[in-house]
């Protein structure tokens, strides 16, 4: 199952349907990332969580590596109930 979500995710990348907060642009411009690196790792990543317990609807956590090659970040969405894919926050992951 999460092998179809990934797929359906990267479609709504590749083909412009999606949408970002307000919250996860702030968090990009935080961090310096951009909507690059953002597609970069959604395109590129793996989902490693999926978290059921939103009223609104599942959310993904999808991490990858930014457009450098080096950076890896989290990327936390929802499809929405018009089948659009939202990007809710975008984190930087430490490894430690």
């Amino acid at each position: 199952m999460l092998g179809s979500n990934i797929v359906r995710i990267r479609e709504r990348i590749r083909s412009q349907r999606y949408d970002i907060t307000a919250h996860a642009m702030e968090e990009m411009a935080e961090d310096g990332f951009d909507i690059i690196d953002v597609e970069n790792a959604m395109l590129g990543g793996k989902i490693i969580r999926v978290e059921k317990d939103d009223p609104r609807g599942t959310k993904y956590v999808i991490e990858g590596v930014v457009a450098d090659g080096n950076t890896t970040i989290g990327i936390v969405g929802r499809f929405t109930g018009t089948g659009r894919y939202l990007i809710i926050t975008v984190y930087e992951v430490v490894k430690m």
